[in-house]
């Protein structure tokens, strides 16, 4: 089965060979790799001339991971698509197991895998709520981010009904349409730690915004809840975990001196449910 491997970067020059090299390892071979560089100014794109008949290289201004992946799934060949940002890799039988658990399962849209997390060179023990899920996790995933971008397998059908990543979320676009798949789509789940990641430095988005994530969380809960894609029982949920986040990030702004910030997200649950009343 083929498959078209997506890495989005930006400035990771120093990361991207082992990401890269991790596909070109992969077990499966049947495969298009596809790098989009958002507008690096490191020594990126001298790093892609030793690959560059092996890679379909794109280049665009900086706009963010979203556009870089989207940009991604639009030359796809194939159907089947895979993802993994430029600072992870993957176990060299990573395609090939995953292709052939959902080979397994034909209605099987998505799927994910349990991936290994490494901070200073030491394996991170992950908490209990990080643990992988398979089949509705729609309340897992508005909890949390639930699926690792870099372990996630899924067929063109997924954007076809869903849309493509949200370009206007800087951080958290993956949550975004994690929340609009699982609202309806069934995960699958490899129980393989398929992945792996080094996390906790300086240049990763999730540390650029992690004082602020909960904000674009709470924008993305309110897109779904407004969306129509909801029955009433995943609407409830959401509107209980949209009051959290909004408590959580309303109260912190309010502790940083950001009164008014804090002030309006804390009001927003009430403001969103006039709203619905009203209507």
């Amino acid at each position: 089965m083929q498959v078209s491997v997506i890495i989005p970067t930006y400035n990771r020059g120093q990361r991207l060979k082992k990401a890269i090299d991790s596909v070109f390892a992969q077990s499966h071979r049947d495969f298009e790799l596809i790098v989009v560089d958002d507008g690096s100014d490191d020594n990126t794109a001298g790093l892609i001339e030793n690959y560059i008949s092996d890679i379909v290289y794109i280049r665009q201004e900086n706009r963010g991971p979203a556009a870089a992946r989207n940009r991604g799934i639009e030359k796809a060949r194939y159907n089947l698509l895979a993802f993994l940002d430029s600072d992870d890799w993957f176990a060299e039988n990573k395609l090939a197991t995953q292709i052939k658990a959902m080979g397994q399962k034909p209605s099987c849209l998505i799927s994910h895998t349990d991936e290994i997390w490494y901070r200073n060179g030491q394996i991170l023990n992950q908490k209990r709520k990080h643990k992988k899920n398979s089949g509705d996790i729609f309340k897992q995933s508005l909890e949390l981010c639930a699926v690792g971008m870099s372990t996630v397998m899924m067929r063109r059908e997924i954007f076809e009904r869903y849309g493509l990543f949200d370009e206007d979320l800087p951080c958290c676009e993956d949550y975004d349409l994690w929340l609009r798949v699982s609202a309806e789509q069934e995960f699958l789940l490899v129980e393989e730690p398929l992945t792996l990641k080094d996390g906790g430095r300086d240049d990763q988005v999730s540390t650029i915004y992690r004082t602020g994530m909960d904000k674009f969380r709470i924008q993305a809960i309110m897109k779904i809840l407004v969306s129509g894609r909801l029955t009433e029982e995943q609407a409830e949920i959401a509107r209980r975990e949209l009051e959290r986040k909004c408590r959580i990030y309303g109260t912190g702004c309010i502790k940083h001196g950001r009164v008014e910030e804090g002030q309006y997200y804390l009001n927003l649950p009430e403001t969103i449910g006039r709203q619905r009343t009203s209507s």
